[in-house]
């Protein structure tokens, strides 16, 4: 391909970074290799020492990782891009490559409660400290910042309230203050929101969901800069060995491939549901950015292309009530995963956010009769049909 400028993001969904070997294969091909024959003991050298490029080893330089890498680093509008070998892995990483002791973060309360443990509990002890705060509240975001503040970190939509926060205003925030925005783009994918439109930073991505887009893989990728992302994050992985593995980076090229055309699916679907929800006698409140009943609708549909295939809905009588309605359905998956062609379903107060304590989860507003929704693409009616089974006997 020439410039990435001249195509459209579904065009470097399919086309993007891919550099076809001698033998002149149409698809891309997995190299599962450890390692890399040098021509010679000078030409491994400069390798090393980083004055030529080329392949090294796959810890860290991988064909079939860096085709995934560069194609999403274009469909995202990033100079650079760095796989891991999972969202979270991602998420530590940045944090790796861009803090130290004496760093604070400011993070919105409304993030995976996966993150919270790590900010928590695993980074507190090596003196990086959080605060949290409502993710729409720019002036309690304001309010937080400190002299050694370092980043401000989101998700938008929020999981599972699917709040959207103002990236462009937050951005501004970050770089007047001297911090960076990093953004959780998962629900979104660069098909639907691409923050670094909006002056964010870092982009981080969980691959696992609706890159892959079936349920098959583990993985994670960072999107942003060449010093932020290609020389600081990078070098995290290159010595810290969090590595995406060859398949999994080719099974996330495939799914990037189809990914345009199943983000419009999930976004119907989840926006069609979400409508028959918000009428149902039996659901007290639906969170879903599609609806004009969401606080940030307005902001949702000028910051992003669709509204994403999440939704959360809560009912009356709290754990039980919830469990009773996931139990009662007989299509819908339990589970905790999303971003898959089959719809899942999971109650967020004793899975996703478990973790968390009481009032960790009370502060996210994650009540015992929130049930989050992560619609996939079968027929809407037969998911609606499912759902009804529990929800009619509340």
């Amino acid at each position: 391909m020439t410039d990435n400028n001249d195509y459209a993001l579904e065009t470097l969904a399919v086309r993007a970074g891919q550099v076809r070997t001698p033998e002149g294969e149409h698809a891309e091909p997995i190299f599962t290799t450890s390692s890399y024959v040098f021509d010679s003991a000078a030409e491994a050298a400069a390798r090393f020492k980083g004055e030529s490029p080329g392949n090294i080893y796959s810890r860290f330089t991988n064909p079939t990782v860096r085709t995934f890498e560069e194609r999403l680093a274009a469909m995202e509008g990033g100079a650079r891009c760095v796989a891991t070998a999972s969202g979270m892995a991602a998420i530590l990483s940045t944090c790796l490559g861009l803090l130290q002791q004496g760093d604070h973060i400011v993070s919105s309360r409304a993030i995976f409660g996966s993150t919270v443990v790590l900010f928590n509990k695993y980074l507190a002890p090596f003196g990086v400290e959080t605060s949290y705060v409502p993710l729409t509240d720019l002036a309690a975001w304001q309010a937080a910042i400190r002299p050694e503040t370092k980043l401000l970190f989101l998700e938008t939509p929020s999981n599972p309230l699917t709040e959207v926060a103002d990236i462009q205003a937050l951005a501004d925030l970050a770089h007047e203050n001297g911090a960076l925005l990093v953004v959780d783009n998962c629900f979104c994918t660069p098909v639907l929101q691409q923050p670094l439109r909006f002056g964010a930073d870092v982009i981080i991505h969980s691959a696992t969901k609706y890159i892959d887009g079936q349920g098959r893989c583990i993985g994670g990728a960072v999107v942003g800069d060449e010093e932020t992302v290609g020389e600081k994050i990078y070098g995290v992985i290159r010595t810290g060995g969090p590595s995406l593995s060859p398949f999994n980076a080719w099974v996330f090229l495939k799914g990037l491939e189809t990914l345009a055309v199943r983000m419009k699916a999930h976004s119907d679907n989840a926006l069609a549901l979400a409508r028959w929800l918000d009428v149902h006698p039996k659901v007290a409140r639906v969170h879903h950015p599609g609806l004009d009943s969401h606080p940030q609708h307005e902001l949702a549909a000028r910051q992003q292309s669709d509204f994403g295939g999440v939704l959360s809905f809560e009912v009356e009588g709290g754990q039980a009530a919830a469990w009773q309605v996931i139990d009662s359905t007989a299509l819908l998956s339990i589970t905790a995963n999303l971003g898959d062609t089959k719809t899942t379903i999971t109650h967020p107060a004793t899975t996703t956010h478990g973790r968390l304590t009481d009032a960790e989860r009370a502060e996210a507003s994650i009540g015992d009769g929130l049930i989050r929704i992560a619609v996939g693409l079968e027929h809407q009616d037969d998911i609606r049909r499912d759902l009804d089974r529990g929800l009619s006997r509340l």
